[in-house]
């Protein structure tokens, strides 16, 4: 096969890829949907999981309770809380359980997905494009789980608990509904994963001709503004600290973005 032209070895009508393609669909669905029903069986598995955030034994909140004790800053230590859940609508447990099982599903299936799509893709693309094609697509993949990461470990505990004990007056008291809790979980994870595909849209960009270093370079005192504006719109605390959590990733994949443009 010529390095400069794509597979001509299997030359097929459109009508096949449309067939082909089809196919590909069906199965995906199908994983999917089998993901989505094993995950719906593992329910308190899984609430334990995206409940751990709410209760003051979570993993962060205990490694800041050690670290404040290491360096004798019991105001490090964040206190005990309690936070009451509510739910108003008769369906809606019902519904979230639904919701986060499909989620799920589409996570645990999306390797799948990937490497079947980019088997429907992969025989137009130039050599040399398929040489960092999967790894492109692979590091999209991990840079994204490194943002959701982020986002469960620190990003939302910490505005969870800003939020969730703040109060404007003594006597208001605060009962989180079930569907605000999910809804902002699932926001913060989705933002935080799609800002960490800034060196792959770097990539593509320099690729286009639209971005260069010495632009990033020169607009780095600029992008660096926009970075703190963007922090400041995900997370929803009014604190510098949760802000700067979240500012300081993105500089780093400013600047690791730097680097892949070269």
């Amino acid at each position: 096969m010529s390095q400069n032209n794509p597979n001509e070895n299997e030359l097929m009508t459109f009508w096949e890829h449309i067939e082909v393609f089809r196919k590909i669909i069906f199965k995906c669905m199908g994983i999917w949907a089998i993901c989505a029903i094993a995950a719906f069986f593992f329910k308190e598995q899984i609430f334990d999981v995206i409940f751990a955030p709410s209760l003051d034994s979570f993993v962060l909140y205990r490694g800041m309770c050690r670290l404040s004790a290491l360096l004798q800053m019991p105001s490090f230590c964040p206190e005990g809380f309690h936070v009451d859940f509510i739910n108003t609508e008769l369906a809606s447990q019902f519904m979230t359980h639904l919701k986060i099982a499909m989620w799920l599903g589409v996570i645990v299936a999306l390797p799948y997905l990937i490497f079947q799509l980019y088997t429907f893709v992969s025989p137009a693309l130039y050599d040399e494009e398929k040489k960092y094609s999967f790894g492109l697509v692979t590091s999209s993949f991990v840079l994204f789980f490194m943002g959701v990461a982020l986002n469960y470990f620190v990003i939302f505990p910490f505005s969870f608990r800003f939020l969730a004990t703040y109060q404007v007056y003594g006597t208001v008291v605060n009962q989180i509904a079930l569907s605000s809790y999910i809804s902002t979980f699932l926001m913060l994870s989705l933002l935080m994963g799609i800002v960490f595909e800034i060196p792959i849209l770097a990539f593509f960009f320099s690729k286009l001709g639209l971005i260069n270093r010495a632009m990033m370079r020169n607009y780095r005192r600029h992008a660096f503004v926009v970075i703190c504006i963007l922090a400041a719109i995900i997370t929803p605390t009014a604190d510098i600290f949760t802000l700067l959590l979240v500012a300081v990733p993105i500089m780093l994949l400013y600047e690791a973005s730097v680097l892949i443009v070269k």
